[in-house]
């Protein structure tokens, strides 16, 4: 154990169990601060200093208000924000309010399985206990609160993939046809950016650059926090053209309800949902415009790395999936080896040559294994 002085206060550090923790006296006298710190090192002897550890009489409700505020707040996109809020009551549904040290390995598991119960889909219970998980993270490296993580000793649910869906030319000419105009132009508009719902349900004028078709993305409005500057082809440019000429004076928004409001993204779910049935195409989320991006592209010959920036993932391996639809693109590269300057070389042909003195040497060898 050691004193040390931060801010002008004096903090104690403590290894425990090979962990390393740190908790301030509260106090900037030196000699107050060693009384302190000789009282827990006694309880550290008797095995009772987790228990007046800062965090031992949070709850549950406790570390879900701070995840939010210190960290969903600051790091994830709006729409991020809501999914953590709506988890974040699920949790406290189920779990209730318990001292974090007192919940265990097997609330965890029950909460797993009464999730399933109630027909959560799996991939939604996995990032409802990544979430509570990180939280847990935090307070045990940074919040210094607690010293366990039960969600971490729980296996999560399995994830069936689903299968990769994109938009056929064939369905987007029937769904097109059959769609409301706002909806078409916001369906182009997908098709033709990669861009998430919220990402263009919140796009301002601002941001846009009809002169140099652009796009800029400030960090607070993209899902991996960066600044980007993205180019927009013809077909996304003349959708802004169109939504220029009746450009709403009372909201920056590009596209707006018809009150100049942000459009609602659950309306826009069901609208499109609802054009699917209509033009008969199954199995198709508005999330899939933007695997239909990322599909054209690669089919139309453009690299994967190219394909990453565009689509703003964060790894390449987010990429990959799509990679599958590259084999006749990837024609062209191999087939210009055939238009190298080579040596031609003559193939021997035993039907050919097996007439001759020398062929028939050849023939003679080969049929001994010579």
């Amino acid at each position: 154990m050691a004193l040390f002085k931060r801010d002008n206060v004096w903090w104690i550090t403590i290894t425990h169990k090979g962990k390393r923790i740190r908790t301030s006296t509260n106090v900037t006298d030196k000699r107050t601060a060693e009384r302190i710190h000789h009282k827990i090192m006694t309880q550290v002897a008797e095995g009772k200093w987790l228990d007046t550890l800062p965090g031992s009489q949070k709850t549950l409700s406790d570390l879900l208000e701070k995840y939010m505020k210190v960290h969903t707040l600051h790091t994830k996109s709006p729409s991020s924000q809501i999914r953590d809020y709506y988890n974040s009551k699920h949790l406290l549904r189920i779990l209730g309010n318990p001292v974090l040290k007192n919940i265990t390995k097997k609330d965890i598991a029950r909460y797993k399985n009464q999730r399933l119960e109630e027909g959560a889909a799996p991939a939604t219970v996995v990032k409802e206990l990544n979430l509570l998980g990180h939280a847990f993270n935090l307070a045990i490296d940074e919040w210094e609160w607690i010293e366990l993580n039960p969600v971490s000793r729980v296996a999560k649910p399995k994830i069936i993939e689903r299968d990769e869906r994109w938009l056929s030319f064939d369905e987007e000419e029937r769904l097109l046809a059959i769609c409301p105009n706002w909806l078409k132009e916001i369906i182009i508009f997908a098709v033709n950016t990669g861009f998430r719902r919220d990402e263009i349900l919140s796009l301002t004028w601002t941001r846009v650059d009809l002169f140099r078709k652009t796009v800029i993305f400030q960090v607070s409005t993209q899902k991996n926090r960066r600044r980007d500057s993205l180019p927009l082809n013809q077909a996304a440019v003349d959708i802004l053209k169109e939504r220029a000429k009746v450009r709403n004076i009372k909201t920056p928004l590009v596209f707006y309800s018809e009150v100049g409001t942000k459009i609602s993204g659950n309306n826009v779910r069901r609208a499109f949902l609802n054009a699917c049935k209509r033009a008969e195409i199954t199995g198709l989320r508005f999330h899939d415009l933007r695997h239909t991006f990322a599909t054209r592209l690669v089919q139309a010959g453009v690299d994967i790395y190219t394909v990453q920036k565009l689509g703003r993932w964060k790894t390449i391996s987010m990429v990959m999936r799509y990679a599958h639809h590259q084999t006749e693109s990837l024609r062209a590269g191999v087939e210009s080896l055939d238009k190298l300057p080579t040596k031609k070389v003559t193939i021997w042909s035993q039907s050919q040559n097996s007439q001759t003195p020398v062929g028939r040497k050849l023939l003679e060898l080969f049929e001994k294994g010579d």
